[in-house]
């Protein structure tokens, strides 16, 4: 397949109330030109480097000189999927209802208005050392596929944890970890590193304060300390603070007890004076009746998360911790409807009804927007009425080993190793490989066969005397 098609989306467009899928063309005066889905149209059909800015540029133009903006419905496709792709969105767009057509939909939609909020950024990206970034094996654009910039850019740390090369004279470090930019007493900007731990360090003390065995049991069971610590970042000199553990990396996390505002009002519920007291403590409190976004009611324990530098909510997996009516229970059961399929692979009654117990499961064989197979661990937020999925247990703060028919793949991909059969292969694997395709055994002759011909010596164009 053509390198540049792999490269490439095409926008597709659904008029409001209408099953009938058309290829966008582009714009003139004011009106959305498209086509009819037919391959010999394939020439007019805008086209969109995933690698540019050309979906941001003609959504921006849209949204300014469309009549009615809200009337269309846009889903963008990969060029080299676009067949089945369109099958999912038409059978979603005939019975949109459906749980599993719903997410289809969601899966290719575009929404325009996502182009018009410019979103505001703590930091200036031009302060970005970006060779202090490549040094590490990480490059802007690696940064936005995984959606880690804006997080960085105001402060955060990376949402996921990031595969990252570090060298050391002749020592080569590859681990996992989240990043996050902090400035320097300088006021320079470098880059943290919250390199991914085995355990979490509760034995040694943490500037100055001692865990006590209870202290352990709140870090380990719902990452949260459950007080407010006196710690001595300067000699003699005690800070208040929150603690928590990430749970991605094990990395202890503190923020000021005075640098968290503790909320009048919560999903629609007015704390009262014992519950605000209660969190200014680091405890956590149960708050009834809240509404979720998808505006179903919903009851869950809510605490200061330090790593969050908020409140979070605290869904209890084994259904003791929470007091509720049956009512109740089945008003949090109901909240979110399970679909029966994830990314074309249909789910076990076992998996089902895990998520709605609020159990998080695997799911392998998933296909994503570019056609590739995938794994992931999935479930359900409550908070946002969705379903979240991950690469690592969100339960489980440990290193996650890589499934067998991923070891390769991750081997080679992520940890840089070498496999005997693919050492020639310059291309990431995909899942299961370990012998090269057609395609890279004949790429990778191509270059021998250049290299070979580069090294032979070249003759002497001299002048015979």
């Amino acid at each position: 397949m053509d390198e540049k098609v792999k490269d490439q989306d095409v926008l597709l467009v659904a008029e409001k109330g209408s099953t009938e899928l058309k290829a966008v063309k582009g714009m003139e005066k004011g009106e959305l030109q498209t086509t009819h889905l037919d391959p010999r149209e394939n020439n007019s059909f805008l086209k969109i480097d995933k690698n540019g800015n050309a979906l941001e540029n003609f959504m921006s133009n849209f949204m300014r000189q469309a009549k009615d903006p809200t009337h269309f419905q846009f889903f963008k496709v990969p060029l080299d999927y676009i067949a089945k792709a369109i099958t999912f969105i038409e059978d979603g767009l005939k019975n949109p209802k459906d749980p599993d057509n719903a997410n289809n939909l969601e899966q290719y939609r575009v929404k325009p208005e996502d182009f018009t909020k410019k979103q505001s950024h703590a930091i200036d990206e031009s302060r970005i050392d970006w060779k202090q970034l490549e040094r590490l094996g990480v490059t802007r654009e690696s940064l936005e596929k995984s959606n880690s910039l804006d997080a960085m850019l105001n402060f955060q740390k990376s949402p996921g944890l990031i595969p990252i090369v570090a060298k050391f004279d002749d020592v080569t470090l590859r681990t996992d970890a989240r990043l996050s930019f902090r400035e320097t007493p300088e006021g320079n900007l470098t880059v943290a590193i919250h390199a991914l731990r085995k355990d979490p360090e509760l034995e040694r003390p943490y500037f100055g304060m001692k865990f006590s065995d209870e202290d352990k049991k709140n870090l380990l069971s719902t990452g949260n300390l459950g007080r407010v610590a006196d710690v001595q970042f300067k000699q003699g000199e005690n800070t208040p603070v929150f603690l928590s553990l990430d749970k991605l990396t094990n990395e202890l996390v503190a923020v000021r007890a005075d640098k968290i505002k503790i909320p009048e009002t919560i999903k629609g519920v007015t704390l009262d004076d014992k519950q605000k007291q209660a969190l200014s403590e680091g405890k956590s409190v149960l708050v009834e009746g809240m509404t979720a976004k998808n505006g179903k009611e919903f009851s869950a324990h809510i605490q200061v998360n330090a790593d969050k530098k908020g409140i979070e909510f605290q869904f209890d997996n084994n259904g003791k911790k929470q007091e509720q009516t049956q009512n109740q229970q089945q008003s949090a059961s109901g909240e979110l409807r399970i679909p029966s399929k994830f990314g074309g692979v249909e789910l076990t009654q076992k998996q089902q009804s895990d998520l709605k117990a609020d159990k998080t499961i695997y799911v392998s064989g998933m296909v994503d927007k570019q056609g590739q197979e995938y794994n992931a661990y999935v479930k359900v937020n409550h908070e946002a009425g969705k379903l979240d999925f991950f690469k690592w247990n969100p339960d489980k703060a440990k290193e996650i080993k890589p499934d067998e028919a991923s070891k390769t793949q991750v081997a080679v991909n992520s940890e840089g190793k070498t496999n005997e059969a693919t050492k020639k292969v310059d291309e990431p694997l995909k899942k299961g490989q370990t012998q090269p395709t057609e395609k890279q055994e004949a790429k990778q002759e191509k270059k021998e066969e250049k290299k070979q011909a580069a090294d032979k010596p070249k003759k002497s164009q001299g002048r015979k005397m």
